[in-house]
C-alpha cells in the first residue's frame, strides 16, 4: 500500500469493488479503511476468498517473500497479478512456480505515477499465456488508460519495463546534464525550459531508433568527429563554470573509441552499432 497502491485501491473503490488490504506497515493499510477498503494484519487473512490478488512491491525478494507469507489464505485457482517491476527471470520462475501449485500468475508492470493510478490512466504490460491475459483483460483494462499485451513470450514485459525505465532514467539525467551547463554559462533554467517548450527533441525518438536499427550510418546527418567536438565543448564548458556532468563524459568515451577505429566521418549513431 505505496503510493502506487494505495491509489490502485482507492480507484478500486470507486469503481465499486470490494477490496482486502494488507501491507507490512500496518498502518498504510489501515488509513484506506477510510475509503472503504478492509485491512487485514495479517497477509494470508487479506487474501482469502480473493478471486484475484493485485501486489504492488519493491522487487524480487519481497515479491516472493509476501507471496510466501499470503499463500496459506490463497484460494484454490485465484489470480495473482504482480505490479512490480522485477527481473524477467523473476517473472518467468513465479509464473512456473505458481502455476505448478495450483495458482495463475500474472506479470503486469506499468509506466504510471500515483496520479496514474488513482485515474487509471497511464501504462499497463503484460506478455505471456495468452489465455491467462484475455482472462485477465478485462480487470487489468479497469485499471489503465491502455494495456499493451506484448506477446506470448514469459517475462517479456518484465524486459520492456525495465527498458522503459532505463530510457527515463538516462533522459533524466541528460536533462540534468543540460541544466549543470546551463548554470556553467550562466543561463536561468527558465531559459532552458523555454529552448525545450519552442524546440522538442522527443519527436525525433521514433526516427533515430530506426535509424539505429536500420544501422545507416554511412550518411550522416551529424557526424561522429563533430558530435564529439561539441561534446569536448560541454564537457570543458561546464568543468570552467565550476559544475559537473554526468553522462557526457561516459559518451565521448565511447566516442573516442568508435573514432580511433576510423569511423568519424559517419553519423555519431554509430556508437550503439555493437548494442543492436
Amino acid at each position: 500500500m505505496g503510493l502506487l497502491g494505495s491509489n490502485f485501491v482507492k480507484a478500486m473503490l470507486r469503481k465499486g469493488d470490494e477490496v482486502q488490504v494488507w501491507n507490512r506497515t500496518a498502518s498504510r493499510a489501515k488509513a484506506l479503511e477510510e475509503f472503504g477498503a478492509k485491512a487485514l494484519d495479517d497477509a494470508a487473512d487479506a487474501v482469502k476468498d480473493a478471486d484475484i490478488v493485485h501486489i504492488t512491491l519493491k522487487d524480487d525478494a519481497t515479491v516472493d517473500e509476501v507471496l510466501s507469507a499470503a499463500s496459506a489464505g490463497l484460494t484454490p485457482g485465484a489470480l495473482i497479478i504482480d505490479h512490480t517491476t522485477t527481473s524477467a527471470k523473476g517473472a518467468i520462475e513465479r509464473t512456473a512456480n505458481w502455476k505448478a501449485k495450483g495458482f495463475t500468475y500474472l506479470h503486469a508492470p506499468v509506466f504510471m505515477g500515483p496520479p496514474n493510478a488513482l485515474e487509471s490512466t497511464g501504462y499497463m504490460l503484460v506478455s505471456g499465456d495468452q489465455s491467462v491475459i484475455e482472462k485477465a483483460s478485462p480487470e487489468l483494462s479497469k485499471m489503465t488508460g491502455m494495456l499493451l499485451n506484448l506477446g506470448p513470450e514469459e517475462g517479456k514485459a518484465a524486459g520492456m519495463k525495465l527498458i522503459g525505465n532505463l530510457f527515463l532514467l538516462a533522459f533524466t539525467t541528460g536533462l540534468s546534464d543540460a541544466l549543470s551547463l546551463a548554470k556553467a554559462q550562466g543561463i536561468a533554467a527558465a531559459d532552458v525550459a523555454e529552448l525545450f517548450n519552442a524546440w522538442n527533441p522527443a519527436t525525433a525518438v521514433s526516427a533515430r531508433l530506426k535509424r539505429m536499427t536500420d544501422a545507416n550510418f554511412s550518411q550522416p546527418s551529424w557526424e561522429l568527429q563533430m558530435a564529439r567536438k561539441d561534446a569536448g565543448l560541454m564537457i570543458s564548458g561546464a568543468d570552467s563554470g565550476g559544475t559537473s556532468l554526468v553522462t557526457i563524459p561516459a559518451i565521448a568515451a565511447e566516442m573516442d573509441k568508435w573514432i580511433a577505429r576510423g569511423h568519424g566521418s559517419d553519423d555519431w549513431m554509430i556508437i550503439s552499432k555493437e548494442n543492436i
